[in-house]
């Protein structure tokens, strides 16, 4: 019997499903071997300090997506599916030794900053300034950091004076401070109807209520949000208007200018999640142009430079700024001086920009790597994203499609782990094309994706 402890760090979702997904990712790894016994639930669910139900649910709902099977008497083995090796033989899906290909995480081609970084380093620890960036600093000690932010942000297209610009440790980080700063508990935020995951787990730990307003192939609907802003009070709508995850799309410049007036009549915050915005420069300009006095602006380095510095920059209304600022110092202290001031310097000299750039050309490159793999498909994608959406052919089950592409090695996320609402989750999977390394292995996970998606799902795989 296996001493096998999933790893939930970092997931999101009902508990039972967070389990099945790392034995899915284990399975596929070879960390859990085909036939490898199973502990009891009940020691599970001590081990992981949650009740028996729920580890009794999740190998339940392994045992529906063919990870898992049951012997009465013996206990819960990892499955062989006959029907799955039958397919590897006939099609030639077989997983690299290396590990899955991860095609679940929307974060760009690593390997482009790392030199430059490097050099930044060296150039600090040479420096005279070091001592001060190893000690606590106020905000004043760090406003000169501000210029740099001035920079990135008008790269991004928005105007701000230092006095509206806040640095936080990261995108996410600069949303949760947002929302703390800004919503109470029992205020209602409003996000689109698939939406950046963690936001639906920001809004349940600080008690807000949530509603979402409704998308079509074009994105967020300004009618359907000003039907809710009559019918609802709300105090905030999150979106991401450019380069939307994980649906791709960018609302066109007569949207933004609907939703920002729509904000504006009845005295909604936009919270403006633009951290993909950097990489697509044929874009409209940012809601925070259209509704200045309405809007937080919230971008970061994370998507175009380097996600490690987790360093993020804010633009809000000055009469908004305090308030942030307070949220910031509450959750960190300070954004740590020493990675903003590698930061700030690759802001300064250009490199950001350069890296930037670099992003966009790998993406356009990979895009048409997938078009002509994927082409004759019907997906959505934008040719400077990182990711495309791609709805499944009927007979395919998106949790059934994910957990037979982590049995080839393969990993994608599947539509629900988007949807605010379940009844909203959408048989569709995000793939995401740009934090493998090797294109060699980019072009093998794509190619698995498209041979499993010329088979119907087999009988070992359907929800019986």
């Amino acid at each position: 019997m296996a001493i096998w402890i999933p790893d939930l760090e970092g997931r999101v979702g009902p508990k039972y499903l967070q389990i099945v997904e790392a034995m899915a990712e284990d399975i596929a790894a070879d960390r859990l071997a085909v036939g490898t016994q199973l502990p009891p639930h009940r020691e599970l669910a001590y081990q992981l300090g949650i009740s028996a139900n729920t580890t009794s649910r999740a190998y339940a709902e392994a045992v529906k997506r063919a990870l898992l099977r049951g012997e009465v008497g013996r206990g819960t083995f990892v499955r062989s599916s006959d029907a799955a090796l039958q397919i590897d033989e006939q099609n030639n899906l077989r997983r690299e030794r290396t590990g899955p290909i991860d095609l679940s995480r929307n974060l760009p081609l690593p390997g482009f900053a790392e030199p430059h970084i490097r050099r930044v380093l060296g150039e600090i620890a040479s420096g005279k300034g070091l001592p001060a960036l190893l000690d606590y600093q106020t905000d004043d000690d760090l406003a000169h950091h501000s210029e740099a932010g001035m920079i990135w942000l008008e790269s991004c297209g928005v105007t701000a004076r230092p006095d509206q610009i806040i640095t936080t440790m990261g995108g996410q980080h600069g949303l949760l401070c947002t929302l703390m700063a800004l919503l109470r508990p029992g205020d209602l935020l409003l996000t689109e109807t698939l939406t950046y995951t963690p936001v639906r787990a920001m809004a349940e730990r600080l008690g807000l209520h949530t509603a979402t307003v409704n998308m079509d192939a074009k994105g967020i609907v300004p009618e359907a949000f000003a039907e809710l802003c009559t019918r609802g009070r709300p105090k905030a709508l999150y979106l991401t208007p450019t380069l939307q995850a994980p649906t791709t799309v960018t609302l066109s410049k007569a949207r933004r200018q609907a939703i920002a007036e729509i904000a504006q009549r009845h005295d909604v915050i936009l919270v403006e999640d633009d951290v993909f915005g950097p990489l697509k420069a044929d874009r409209p300009a940012p809601l925070a142009t259209w509704a200045p006095e309405n809007t937080v602006y919230v971008t970061s380095l994370s998507k175009s430079v380097a996600p490690g510095l987790r360093i993020g920059f804010l633009a809000a209304p000055a009469s908004l700024v305090p308030a942030i600022r307070h949220a910031v110092n509450l959750s960190v202290w300070m954004t740590p001086p020493m990675t903003l001031e590698v930061a700030a310097r690759v802001i300064h000299d250009g490199t950001a920009s350069e890296l930037t750039m670099q992003q966009r050309t790998a993406a356009t490159r990979r895009q048409s790597l997938a078009r002509t793999i994927l082409g004759h498909m019907d997906y959505v994608a934008d040719p400077h994203g990182f990711h495309l959406w791609l709805p499944l052919p009927s007979d395919w089950r998106a949790d059934t499609f994910r957990a037979q592409c982590a049995r080839y090695g393969v990993l994608v996320s599947e539509g629900r782990s988007f949807a605010a609402r379940g009844n909203d989750a959408p048989e569709a999977v995000r793939v995401c094309l740009s934090h493998e390394m090797s294109e060699a292995r980019l072009e093998q996970g794509l190619r698995i994706l498209a041979n499993l998606l010329r088979l119907a799902p087999t009988a070992s795989t359907m929800d019986i």
